[in-house]
């Protein structure tokens, strides 16, 4: 259901774009998965039977008819139809061997320069070998790999009895995904028993003995080996087209039969699992997302940017060591029947790789779809001569139950019915002001973001689609009047994307309300996925599927969401670190683009300038202790995340860990404090165990800060020159070049 017949071979120019696009741009962050990630919703139906997968033998990796087949067919989707017209060329086939040795190797632990220099006469070739449908060199490298990797292994285990002298002043570089290539294979031996000494150290700081410490890393070790041997052929193809792909642009990825099968299953059975988004870095698994509703969200204790690296079922059975394993594994592990408990043992964002971590358990339920409804609260804020009225509303996702509106149930749910609702809520309580709550909000129905996005302007155009022939199609709200017309903002982080930048953006453009927060995520591109199958029926089923980037998104202004996404009217300083991160920070991303503006009317909406806001944001930020708590502890985040070495000397590792252990501490209860709650006891191993409080209010600075900015601008447009004293009002037209300044920056 997900096909379109843009990718016929003879129909292209037959394309219904507006009625394949909207149910596509619901998919193209939230449901259509990477080739590396992994969406923790599967039902105990699917059980994995890695722990029975053979040793694959090596003679038997090679490419096969299938494998040629689904070449010929993606390279020319991809050469005909994808948006990003990129020719098959040497610099293109340089890339690709570049890719796939970063896939296979990210650690640079395994292959050295002179193995990599084997391949060299290949490096401007794969062009021509992806042409012809000549894949042998991919899976002579997968096999070379293979070999590097299971002698590595068993030397790592060698090392274990080895007699580390912990006292000595030298360091472990953990981070190799900028580093060379090691010269030699004298220079990975060195590289490895600084590793296998790192790994013992850890385990010891954690507090296993020596006996262990030894067994777990025997296990961590074996494992890796383990798995990589029962990679068959199938899966070297995959890899090595992802890397063609993944060379093009991030989004544009191929599966595998058995890759469709498991993510078909994933999407159709009940939502089951913790509800999370996993993705592998550095033989880490990373938590990139929490699932709003879904029971890692309701318990609170796992966040994106956690690691995992111990995973146990039930209160009682022994945390299997994750390090170094395959994503699919993490999962298969994770996943279970519902009301049945999984614990993991995380490192928690802001510390270093050698912890301290925690362990947290997390009760296995269906996904609570309510959970995910827009929600709505009221703050009130002290300002002038009463407090100031704020209501907010909270949209985790845009969302819109497509089967019961195709069964004609007349009460369907939809982002745009539900939030029109709790509109009529909020005024009837007589708000001053509104927030629209997007962090987070990782998309959704574009047709559910245009229609919310006209609850609050007049009718006109939401978003500009470009597909790859360069025609450009207009998403509309066609409906006249708006549901509130009062004093608005829009409240946005480094993870709020797609449809929810498309939101954001309309408001913005249309200068309807205030974007505050952090630059968004960038994702302005659309995909579609294709059923390789369809082309030649002689496969039986064995071609796979292509997702493929098939046109962008553009603001009404004519500026693209893509790459630098939304950039906030107010940014919050807790934006420091957003440079690295979304699509800015993923290799190959298309490029921020722009087309002509579309024709539509601004709203005429009183206000004090940008640059008053943004003066009295400053001065509260800068003297708010809790504001000042939050700085410091995404400092702390971002100096984990610099981190590329760690000291292999014990005591001044203990030390080390000891230190961030207090600091994070402190931290967090500067925050309490700041919030007048108790502050707990300086040294977490001090803590008694106790439930948690549920009276205890929820600490979220930043909605706080976004309420009182509104109400400045509240208390400005209606006190005027009592506010700005020593400022000018601006008019919209330089608010109107201040905005488009920071767009285009």
């Amino acid at each position: 259901g997900l096909e379109s017949e843009f990718f016929s071979d003879s129909g292209s120019n037959k394309l219904q774009f507006a009625l394949y696009l909207r149910g596509l741009a619901s998919l193209t962050v939230k449901h259509l998965v990477s080739v590396l990630v992994s969406i923790i919703l599967v039902s105990s139906f699917f059980i994995s039977s890695n722990a029975a997968t053979p040793v694959v033998a090596l003679d038997s990796l090679k490419p096969e008819a299938q494998h040629r087949r689904a070449t010929r067919i993606i390279t020319h989707l991809i050469a005909n139809y994808h948006y990003k017209r990129t020719p098959l060329n040497d610099s293109l086939s340089e890339q690709i061997l570049d890719k796939y040795l970063e896939i296979l190797d990210p650690t640079k632990s395994y292959l050295s320069a002179e193995d990599i220099k084997q391949f060299s006469e290949h490096a401007t070739r794969f062009d021509d070998y992806l042409r012809y449908s000549d894949l042998q060199i991919a899976y002579d490298i997968f096999i070379l790999y293979r070999e590097r990797l299971e002698a590595r292994i068993a030397q790592a285990i060698d090392l274990l009895d080895y007699k580390f002298d912990f006292a000595k002043n030298e360091s472990f570089e953990f981070d190799r995904e900028d580093a060379d290539w090691a010269s030699n294979s004298a220079a990975l031996d060195e590289l490895w028993r600084k590793r296998v000494k790192n790994d013992l150290l850890a385990l010891e700081l954690a507090g296993d003995d020596f006996k262990e410490a030894k067994k777990k890393l025997t296990q961590r070790y074996e494992g890796i080996a383990r798995r990589k041997s029962q990679l068959d052929s199938e899966d070297v193809f995959q890899t090595f087209i992802n890397a063609y792909t993944t060379s093009i642009d991030p989004h544009t990825a191929y599966f595998s039969p058995r890759t469709s099968e498991n993510f078909r299953i994933r999407m159709s059975l009940s939502l089951e699992g913790i509800g999370a988004v996993l993705q592998s870095e550095n033989e880490y698994t990373l938590v990139r997302e929490i699932v709003p509703g879904g029971p890692a969200d309701l318990a609170g204790e796992l966040h994106a940017d956690d690691r995992i690296i111990g995973i146990g079922q039930g209160q009682d059975e022994e945390l299997i060591d994750v390090i170094g394993w395959r994503l699919d594994d993490v999962v298969d592990l994770i996943r279970g029947k519902k009301d049945t408990i999984v614990r993991l043992q995380i490192l928690p964002k802001a510390v270093g790789t050698d912890g301290p971590s925690e362990i947290i358990e997390i009760r296995r339920d269906e996904i609570n779809l309510e959970e995910q409804a827009a929600k709505s609260s009221i703050l009130e804020v002290t300002g002038g001569s009463r407090p100031v009225k704020i209501g907010v509303i909270e949209i985790p996702t845009f969302y819109l139950n497509f089967e019961a509106r195709a069964r004609g149930d007349k009460d369907f749910r939809s982002t745009t019915r539900d939030v029109r609702k709790l509109l009529d809520e909020l005024q009837q309580k007589k708000i001053d002001g509104l927030i629209v709550d997007l962090r987070s909000n990782g998309g959704g129905s574009l047709s559910e973001a245009t229609d919310t996005t006209g609850l609050f302007i007049d009718k006109g155009p939401v978003v500009q689609v470009r597909n790859s022939q360069g025609r450009v199609q207009l998403e509309r709200d066609t409906d006249t009047g708006v549901a509130y017309a009062g004093p608005m903002a829009v409240l946005v982080n480094r993870n709020s994307a797609s449809a929810s930048e498309i939101f954001a953006g309309a408001i913005q453009d249309y200068e309807r309300g205030l974007v505050l927060g952090e630059p968004t995520f960038g994702k302005g591109t659309v995909q579609n996925l294709v059923d390789l199958n369809r082309y030649d029926d002689s496969m039986d089923g064995k071609l796979g599927q292509l997702k493929a980037t098939i046109a962008q998104f553009f603001r009404v202004a004519g500026g693209s969401t893509q790459h630098k996404g939304v950039v906030p009217d107010i940014n919050f300083p807790t934006a420091l670190s957003s440079e690295d991160h979304g699509e800015r920070a993923l290799k190959n991303a298309l490029p921020w683009d722009s087309i002509a503006a579309a024709r539509y009317n601004k709203t005429v909406t009183e206000h004090p300038s940008l640059a008053i806001l943004r003066e009295q944001h400053q001065k509260r930020v800068s003297t708010d202790p809790a504001f000042q708590a939050l700085l410091a502890q995404e400092a702390a985040i971002e100096e984990a995340r610099q981190l590329r070495s760690i000291s292999l000397n014990k005591a001044e590792r203990q030390a080390e860990h000891d230190r961030k252990k207090l600091e994070q501490r402190s931290r967090e209860n500067e925050l309490r404090v700041a919030k007048g709650l108790p502050a707990l006891p300086a040294d977490p191993d001090d803590d008694e165990e106790k439930e948690d409080d549920e009276d205890e209010p929820e600490i979220d600075i930043l909605l706080d800060e976004a309420a009182n900015v509104l109400t400045d601008w509240i208390i400005g447009a209606t006190a005027g020159k009592r506010l700005v004293e020593n400022f000018d009002l601006q008019d919209s037209a330089e608010v109107s070049e201040d905005r488009r300044a920071a767009q285009t920056e």
